[in-house]
């Protein structure tokens, strides 16, 4: 039998995502309510801009007062979409003091301070649910924290910033230089008029502590994660990457480490072989492919970011602790027991594909092979082409250390055969 009590739900921010929840909620109603077991009601939105016209919701929904209406009392569940650490952290805290559960999309609060978020939703409790914040309307926060709960995750590496990845697949398949992709992408609507958040990897290192958290069952904060960002790569990589049977993607990538006492999380461009299944990803796309012991390889894939999308990843949570709100239980909360520590990029063992540029002469191939091998660094491939007293040497090692191999482009730049490192980039997903 269906309560018809709604139950009721605060909205904070009703831009492009917020907007779409609104407009889902109102014209999805008696479905949800089917689903849940009850109605939901939009009891209240709180935005900057309450002159603005919104569409489909009445004006004595809109308030400025952000704090006062998640104080209300008989708000149910808070639906955060405002982005940004303050004041996302205290409404959401206030919350939780109220009485209320919490969907959040809000990628880099929870990344920084996702401690503090479970702790007050924990001590009150509340849910805290957020599939939104990692990937848009692909499935995967519930499927690493719960399908995949008794199994045991070993990697997660994707594509979690569909503005690099469009950048990247214009650079791959059209030729286009970095600046070129990027005009695309903006004038498209992919990129903001500041791509800096995406295009340096902050988006996608923020996603990836998510991912790495969950994953693993320890804390991972943004601070803990490698970041590279794209603006460095060039045709000439494309080039590269393509002669060894490559494309290039932006990657998110978590592991636990071999003997399993340490996990990484690292952000950064690498070439992947054409036969992985994150190569053929393309456009805005998002994908994260997920190795597990148990189950093996999977790998989901679908829009990682827009208004719809996102907006159906925030109601799948909105119904799951409606659900909860109705059977006086909550979902899981933060599973950090492992405490794992996370090692620095230099732990991380991988492969690199070097191009230098050096003198035309006999013996600089000597050289160089012996600045590897002090360095415990081997050489899988090596390519050499000259003309007129310069070369450029292409090196492909072999899985070292990164901080071996950091330490060999030092030594490399020292040598005087070596006229300059023209690129660096490492080699995943063999």
């Amino acid at each position: 039998m269906m309560r018809t009590r709604p139950l009721k739900v605060a909205l904070l921010g009703c831009g492009v995502v917020g907007s779409e929840v609104a407009r889902i909620m109102t014209t999805h109603a008696d479905d949800l309510a089917a689903r849940i077991g009850a109605p939901v009601e939009l009891a209240g939105v709180a935005v900057r801009r309450p002159d603005k016209v919104r569409e489909g919701i009445p004006a004595e929904l809109i308030t400025t007062d952000a704090t006062a209406l998640v104080k209300r009392g008989d708000i149910d569940v808070v639906v955060e979409v405002i982005g940004g650490v303050e004041p996302a952290r205290t409404l959401i805290t206030t919350a939780f003091e109220h009485g209320a559960s919490v969907v959040s999309a809000n990628k880099a609060l929870l990344a920084q301070d996702g401690t503090t978020l479970y702790a007050s939703a924990d001590q009150h409790g509340q849910d805290l649910y957020y599939e939104a914040a990692v990937a848009g309307a692909i499935p995967l926060i519930r499927p690493l924290r719960e399908s995949l709960a008794g199994d045991k995750i070993n990697r997660v590496m994707g594509i979690v910033n569909g503005t690099t990845n469009f950048i990247l697949d214009r650079m791959d398949t059209n030729g286009a230089g970095y600046s070129e992709a990027l005009d695309e992408a903006t004038a498209l609507g992919y990129a903001e008029a500041d791509p800096t958040a995406d295009v340096e990897g902050f988006d996608a290192a923020a996603k990836a502590a998510i991912l790495a958290g969950i994953a693993f069952h320890t804390r991972v904060r943004l601070d803990d994660v490698y970041r590279e960002g794209m603006t460095e790569v060039t045709a000439a990589d494309f080039a590269s990457a393509k002669q060894m049977g490559c494309t290039i993607k932006l990657l998110a990538i978590c592991e636990r480490a071999a003997d399993g006492e340490s996990v990484t999380a690292r952000v950064h461009p690498a070439m992947i072989p054409l036969s992985h299944p994150l190569a053929s990803v393309r456009e805005a796309y998002n994908a994260v492919f997920v190795e597990a012991e148990a189950a093996g390889q999977l790998m989901f894939y679908g829009p990682g970011a827009g208004g719809a999308p996102t907006a159906s990843a925030v109601l799948g949570d909105l119904v799951a602790v409606c659900r909860n709100k109705l059977n006086e239980a909550t979902g899981p909360g933060e599973s950090v027991y492992t405490q794992l520590p996370v090692s620095p990029m230099g732990d991380v063992v991988t492969r690199y594909h070097i191009s230098l540029d050096v003198a035309d002469k006999p013996g600089v191939l000597a050289q160089v092979a012996t600045v590897f091998a002090e360095h415990g660094v081997s050489i899988d491939t090596v390519r050499q082409q000259g003309k007129d007293g310069e070369a450029s040497l292409v090196v492909v090692t072999h899985r070292a250390p990164d901080a071996a191999l950091s330490g060999t482009v030092e030594a490399l730049r020292k040598l005087d055969t070596v006229r300059g490192v023209a690129s660096i980039m490492r080699v995943e997903g063999e």
